[in-house]
This record gives structure tokens, C-alpha cells and sequence, in this order.
């Protein structure tokens, strides 16, 4: 079993396959299943991840049941449609999905974990932007999801994923650097460029705080996938154009432990701290559930 990211680069390396062959080899071994059983598995996340996309653009959105967050991913889309976008049509497109798939999660819909519901919307938004781009088969999306299935797992053993544990970096951090990791495996690159851009994503976000407003996972948690899904996209293209990082993945993963178990409680997922804490995130919190 692969404990750190440099084992995965080695591995790659030494035995010339892809970071997500290695993901299904494993998953084979620690699971004890079938190649069709693993693949199966993974591919009905992808299908859950799809649909999720589209509902989220149906008539004019999706809407939570306390009527905080839902509609943004429309807007986005009639904005991409009929704007001039200043970061971008795929950029955009990317930052839509990810907001549609964390809306669909805040409206009580069926999202895929990745790595937690919170931060649900950012490796779709990441894989579903690329997708035309790069002329992604149906294959090569599930590849893509293998990819950071693996990498997602040594952040899981190594640090956490939790928000309650470490914060927002934990959970939207670790999946904007699996998405940027596997967006440059998807775009042909190496699998140390792979790790170069899981490092850059991740030493962008190292730090950023888990404050849901209210306790519930709306407000900012549906914004921030869309800057982890920016984020991970600026990474990788960082990554692919040859540039590297002093400060290895593995090294920055630990960072991001020290860092969350240095944040006080009230910035990881109470919602006693950050913008649920501000006046009117207090007034919605009395609204819904009353004062105390």
C-alpha cells in the first residue's frame, strides 16, 4: 500500500505505468475484487458526479431546503452564454459545475464524497471543464477519478479530510490537489508533474478555514469549490509548463496536518468562528434554529 506521494512518482516511474494503473492495482489487492468490480465501482461515481451536474442546471437550479443557496450554476451558465467571461469559457465552466454539484448536495440530492460532501463539487468541476478540452473518453474520465482516489487516500492517511479536524484546506484543499494532480496525468503529463501541481494546489489553500454558516454545508462552502476548482486548474497548467515546487506534496500534506491542528476549534466546521460568526451569520443561524 502506497504511503506517500513519492512512492506513487517511484512506483510510476520504475514500472513506467500511469498514476490511476496504480490506483485500480491496488484498490484490486486491498479489496480483494475483480478488475470489472473495481472499475464498476468507480464508474457509477462518475455517472453519480454527471448527473448531478445536470440536475444542477435544470429549469432555474436546484434550491436547498432552507432557501440559502440554489440557482447559481444557471446563472453562471446564461452568464457563460451570453458574456464575455474574464477568466475564461473552460474556467468558468469548471467554477459552474463545481458550484452545481455543491448546490445539488446543500438541495439533500445524491453528490459523490470526494473527498467529502463539502467539498463534492471541485474534482467534477475540474474533470467536466477539461472534458471537451482535452477529448476525454468515457475511459479516460474514469482514469481520472482513479488518479485522485489514489492521491486522496495518502493525504486520508497521512493527515485528515475532515473540516471538523482540519479545516477547509482539508477537505477543498485535498480535493483541488487531487484535481490537479490528475488533470495533468489526463493532459499527458508526467507523474512528477502530477505531484508538482498537487503541491502548488495545496500550499495555495493551506489554511483556509472551515466556518459554515449556520453549521450546514451552504454558505461559503458552495463558493469555495469553485475556487478549488480554479485553483486546481491554474496547477496544473503551472505544472505542465515545467515549473516545480521547493516544498515537496508530501512535505506540504504534513504542513497542512500542523496547520489544522493549530487552528482553533471555532475554524473548523462549528460554525462559531469566520463569516458564521459576523452579524449575519448569526442572524441566520437565530433564524433557522432560534436563539439560544
Amino acid at each position: 500500500m502506497y504511503m506517500t506521494i513519492k512512492e506513487i512518482v517511484d512506483a510510476a516511474n520504475k514500472r513506467q505505468k500511469s498514476i490511476y494503473e496504480l490506483a485500480i492495482e491496488q484498490e484490486i489487492e486491498q479489496s480483494k475484487t475483480s478488475y470489472e468490480e473495481v472499475w464498476s465501482k468507480m464508474e457509477k461515481n462518475l455517472v453519480c458526479m454527471e448527473n448531478a451536474i445536470k440536475k444542477s442546471i435544470e429549469g432555474n437550479g436546484v434550491f436547498s431546503p432552507t432557501g440559502l443557496t440554489g440557482g447559481d450554476a444557471v446563472k453562471i451558465k446564461k452568464y457563460r452564454e451570453s458574456a464575455k467571461v474574464l477568466s475564461g469559457d473552460l474556467m468558468v465552466f469548471g467554477v459552474q459545475n463545481a458550484i452545481g454539484v455543491n448546490e445539488v448536495n446543500a438541495a439533500l440530492g445524491v453528490i459523490c464524497a470526494t473527498p467529502t460532501a463539502g467539498a463534492s463539487g471541485t474534482i467534477p468541476g475540474v474533470l467536466f471543464s477539461i472534458k471537451d478540452t482535452l477529448q476525454l473518453s468515457h475511459e479516460e474520465m474514469v482514469h481520472f477519478l482513479f488518479t485522485t482516489s489514489l492521491l486522496g487516500m495518502i493525504v486520508a492517511n497521512n493527515a485528515c479530510i475532515a473540516g471538523a479536524l482540519g479545516g477547509c484546506q482539508a477537505e477543498v484543499g485535498s480535493a483541488s490537489a487531487m484535481a490537479a494532480a490528475a488533470a495533468v496525468e489526463a493532459a499527458g503529463g508526467t507523474p512528477q508533474q502530477s505531484s508538482e501541481a498537487f503541491s502548488t494546489a495545496l500550499q495555495n489553500l493551506l489554511g483556509l478555514v472551515c466556518d459554515p454558516v449556520a453549521g450546514l454545508v451552504e454558505i461559503p462552502c458552495v463558493k469555495r469549490n469553485a475556487i478549488g476548482t480554479s485553483n486546481a486548474l491554474v496547477a496544473a497548467d503551472i505544472a505542465l509548463a515545467g515549473v516545480t515546487n521547493i516544498i515537496n506534496a508530501d512535505e506540504v500534506i504534513e504542513a497542512m496536518y500542523r496547520v489544522g491542528r493549530q487552528m482553533p476549534r471555532e475554524l473548523r466546521e462549528t460554525g462559531l468562528g469566520g463569516v458564521a460568526a459576523t452579524p449575519t451569520g448569526v442572524a441566520i443561524k437565530n433564524k433557522i434554529f432560534g436563539e439560544k
